[in-house]
């Protein structure tokens, strides 16, 4: 690649494989390691662009499958890209839409050439090649875009794990030369990342991580992960695909966002990584402390005039009780989800600065342990 690095390493850590670094992307620098806030339709729910600057974000995910059923990618292009759409300054990485077609699409059907789905707002056909795929988030102009791949569900047996492999890598040499051809020709400045899948095999995992570096992508995600494995599955997948990444390129962890997984995930060396875990829970009645997690609809909390978190110096927590937000969640309130999805990414906000002042101190192991034998005193789920 030609130019300015897009990463650049910077302090690593003497007690893990914990690293700082700096990911320059077109619309500023992101500092690493870093979250995403998931903003599906180019809006993070209930956060305004400028509230989201201010927590320090710089980065945010926006969902390829949902805008470009509505309004379209031809629509955004028009009103100059999703930062011209949204107002939001910062950069945005858009996810393939591959997760959603498979997740949430009626009727789909995998081929060599790409797949075909209905739409689960109102039935109409579609099909969604890597091309495709390439071609909507460019109209988007993401900073960061992904190429189109099949994520592999826990428990799926081997012989299918290894065709929905060998497929995503075949679809990201495609997802290259269109990714090359709007660089070349429509001088496209964003940044096309390239997908490890592989399910729980490990010979799987080194073929797919081996031939994705071959492509020589800017980026490289780590896919199928945190699909509902137990948490030492998890952490012994994490360790051994992390493992097989090169150290000049950005790391991207797809799919996490609990405290717990963000820390394993920076301990592995991981630079990036997303979830709507933080933001919807949030909404649902869950909010993160220091101590662990609070379903803020329990009746213990009717009048209990503290914060959410003593330890926490957001605007939330500084002006609000949890009687209050209890209050407001019983009764619908619009303003409970504005501060509960406030607080939630503040608290996130203020683990990752700690977590790079960690990095930075040599004491990264430390710091993760000394906060997670606090965290794990949680009240569990909002079920």
């Amino acid at each position: 690649m030609a130019g300015k690095p897009l990463f650049i390493e910077g302090h690593r850590s003497s007690d893990s494989k914990a690293r700082l670094g700096e990911i320059h992307l077109p619309h500023g620098i992101v500092q690493t390691p870093a979250f995403m806030p998931v903003g599906t339709n180019a809006t993070v729910k209930a956060v305004p662009p400028e509230d989201l600057q201010a927590l320090g974000f710089r980065i945010i995910l926006a969902n390829t499958y949902h805008l470009y059923l509505r309004p379209g990618h031809e629509l955004i292009a028009q009103a100059g890209g999703l930062h011209g759409f949204s107002g939001w300054n910062g950069n945005f990485l858009t996810d393939s839409g591959g997760f959603q077609v498979f997740s949430l699409s009626p009727l789909r059907k995998i081929t060599e050439e790409g797949v075909s789905f209905r739409s689960h707002i109102d039935g109409s056909k579609h099909f969604l090649s890597p091309e495709k795929v390439v071609e909507i988030q460019t109209a988007f102009n993401s900073d960061i875009q992904m190429q189109l791949d099949i994520c592999t569900p826990w428990g799926e047996e081997e012989k299918k794990a290894k065709a929905a492999m060998l497929r995503t890598l075949a679809w990201g040499v495609r997802a290259k030369a269109a990714w090359e051809k709007a660089r070349n020709e429509e001088g496209y400045q964003g940044h096309l990342f390239g997908i490890v899948q592989g399910n729980f095999f490990e010979d799987q995992r080194l073929e797919s991580a081996l031939r994705t570096i071959d492509l020589d992508l800017p980026g490289i995600a780590i896919g199928g992960l945190s699909v509902g494995e137990h948490p030492e599955i998890f952490s012994e997948f994490l360790a051994y695909t992390a493992d097989l990444l090169p150290k000049d390129k950005p790391r991207y962890l797809m799919g996490i966002g609990t405290p717990d997984y963000i820390l394993d995930a920076v301990r592995n060396g991981i630079d990036i990584f997303d979830c709507v875990y933080p933001t919807r829970t949030a909404r649902n009645g869950l909010l993160f402390s220091s101590s662990g997690q609070i379903v803020i609809k329990k009746a213990a909390y009717e009048r209990d005039f503290s914060p959410i978190d003593p330890e926490c110096s957001c605007p939330v927590c500084l002006n609000h009780s949890r009687a209050y937000l209890r209050h407001l969640y019983r009764n619908g309130e619009i303003l409970y989800s504005i501060l509960a999805t406030r607080h939630n990414l503040h608290f996130l906000g203020d683990l990752i600065r700690k977590i790079r002042m960690a990095i930075a101190t040599d004491r990264f192991e430390e710091f993760r342990k000394e906060f997670l034998a606090k965290y794990s005193s949680d009240e569990g789920t909002i079920d």
